[in-house]
């Protein structure tokens, strides 16, 4: 199974998103846009892993949880992989890098480290992905109108839980199911 930790969004959140999405939209038919159901934040991508190291993930996050207090996260700014705005593949929107979320992170990192998976290369950098760009060609447009939004503000939530979700890729794009909630402290 194809699984990550990720925290889900509030719908008010999920909606200004969508908001921006759809204002976005006409300027790029080469950008395949991401649902509602697809905005989450990843915390740890872990790929495939068997039904065994599912239950032993679980386990872990299980103790990691209530080690972190509850929240608040910011959506704040816009921006493109690469930065720069020559070529994006990827369009997102920033999530302002507290400590209590960068903790949270870091100790989900460690403690499945100890579980045998590998530790990110690149250094957490906190975004929610709006669209994946499938041809990087003539979008100087719409890297401009991305610009106009890099001081945004678009809002925020109290983070509560995190969840462990699999993930199934179909060609209509990947389905999320969850498979266990952990509430923080």
């Amino acid at each position: 199974m194809r699984t990550f930790i990720a925290i889900d969004l509030d719908d008010s959140l999920k909606r200004a998103l969508e908001a921006l999405a759809g204002e976005l939209r006409p300027l790029a038919r080469s950008v395949r846009w991401i649902g509602a159901s697809g905005m989450h934040l990843t915390l740890k991508f872990l790929g495939e892993i068997s039904e065994a190291d599912a239950a032993r993930v679980s386990s872990v996050l299980e103790e990691v949880a209530p080690r972190h207090q509850i929240f608040g996260l910011v959506l704040e700014g816009t921006g493109t992989f690469p930065s720069g705005g020559r070529d994006p593949r990827v369009l997102w929107v920033g999530v302002a890098p507290g400590p209590p979320l960068l903790a949270l992170q870091e100790d989900i990192e460690r403690e499945l480290e100890k579980l045998g998976f590998e530790r990110e290369k690149r250094p957490f950098h906190p975004h929610l992905t709006l669209g994946r760009v499938k041809f990087p060609s003539r979008l100087d447009h719409l890297v401009q109108e991305m610009r106009k939004h890099k001081d945004q503000r678009f809002g925020e939530m109290s983070v509560q839980k995190f969840t462990f979700f699999q993930s199934t890729l179909k060609p209509s794009g990947a389905e999320y199911a969850v498979l266990k909630e952990f509430r923080l402290a």
